[in-house]
Parts: C-alpha cells; structure tokens; sequence
C-alpha cells in the first residue's frame, strides 16, 4: 500500500510535545516531509522549540514509532536543524490562540 507526504502529516499530528501538550505539526516543530513509496523510506526535517530541548529523544522516538506502523513505511529518518529557529508564529492559529499569542 503506498503512502503519502499527506497520509504521514496526518499521522504525525499523533505525536505530541510532553511540556506542551499539542502535536508537532501544529506547533510548526516540522519543516519538511519526504516520502519514497518505491522503498518506504520516509525523511522528516523537524526542529524543537529550544536547543537542548529535553524532550528531543521523546518526540523523534515517537515520530519513528508511529511511522513504523504504517503501511509501507519500511525506514524513518529523522533530522533535528535549527535554521530557521522555531518561533511562535510557526504555530497553527489555533493554537497560538490556544497559547495566548
């Protein structure tokens, strides 16, 4: 079965931040989604809200773990950047009403 960029966004709104309690799409914590359907390779590029975050290793093992269920989905690469920094205007609306921004 293939997979989509869609399919795996939509996946990845089940992964949520611990300190804030929203899911990383959301947040705007991902930047980009690639998706390889001939070899089930996914790649996502992501940052955190501050360097050193300590919920880092929770969020990207959380990413690879729901990925890994998917259908298809055979390889998950996961690459923190800080360029550009997270700011809170990368948040959805919704939750940067959510948030008082």
């Amino acid at each position: 079965m293939a997979f989509t960029e869609s399919a795996v966004e939509t996946a990845l709104r089940d992964v949520f931040d611990p300190e804030l309690g929203q899911n990383i799409i959301d947040l705007g914590l991902v930047y980009g989604i690639t998706v390889d359907a001939k070899t089930g390779k996914v790649g996502i590029v992501m940052t955190m809200t501050t360097p050193g975050c300590p919920a880092e290793s929770y969020i990207t093992d959380g990413i690879r773990h729901r990925l890994s269920i998917m259908d298809g989905i055979a390889e998950v690469d996961v690459r923190v950047v800080w360029s550009p920094p997270w700011t809170p205007e990368m948040m959805s609306e919704e939750i940067r009403g959510y948030f008082g921004f």
